[in-house]
């Protein structure tokens, strides 16, 4: 599946509330795009929640140390307002060319809210190489909300692991 031309192609990661696993992919995704020549123009990355629980809040503050201990720029220029979470809306799916689910409950709300995007809606480690053969709940993005900083590291480990493939993914999908 591929953009329109007249349009960037747009990559959505969703989590529950957004603001730490699907933020954390954002941020990993664009610049591994961004690396691979693939700029805002041409692929737009953005991030939600399921719920409106954290609905306005920053990234959690413990996802921003990994984050940025690990060298990413968590508040790139595309938004110098920076993140602020958000719910995501059947339009945000529809509007979206990949969908990345974060766990298999994320992508069967997903689902139940765009029922005919299934074939864009897809479990975020289902790139990750490590994992292939896995199904379900083995290929969750583990949520490290009530954990402590090497939760998040173990997260950034997983998005990080899966990012090569999202990429070659949407440069296939663009034919490039």
């Amino acid at each position: 599946m591929s953009a329109p031309s007249d349009r960037p192609y747009r990559v959505m990661t969703v989590c529950t509330g957004n603001i730490c696993r699907s933020p954390m992919a954002e941020v990993v995704l664009r610049r591994r795009l961004d690396e691979a020549g693939l700029g805002p123009d041409e692929v737009v990355v953005e991030s939600t929640g399921t719920t409106s629980e954290e609905e306005g809040n920053p990234v959690d503050r413990r996802a921003r140390r990994v984050l940025e201990a690990a060298g990413y720029d968590v508040e790139p220029a595309a938004s110098p307002e920076g993140h602020r979470a958000r719910q995501v809306s059947s339009g945000d799916v529809e509007r979206s060319d990949l969908v990345l689910a974060m766990t298999t409950a994320h992508q069967r709300a997903l689902l139940r809210l765009a029922p005919r995007a299934a074939e864009k809606v897809l479990l975020y480690r289902s790139f990750d190489p490590a994992a292939a053969g896995q199904q379900g709940r083995a290929l969750d993005v583990a949520d490290p909300w009530y954990g402590d900083l090497r939760d998040f590291e173990e997260c950034l480990e997983q998005v990080e692991a899966a990012a090569g493939a999202v990429v070659e993914h949407v440069r296939r999908a663009l034919q490039r």
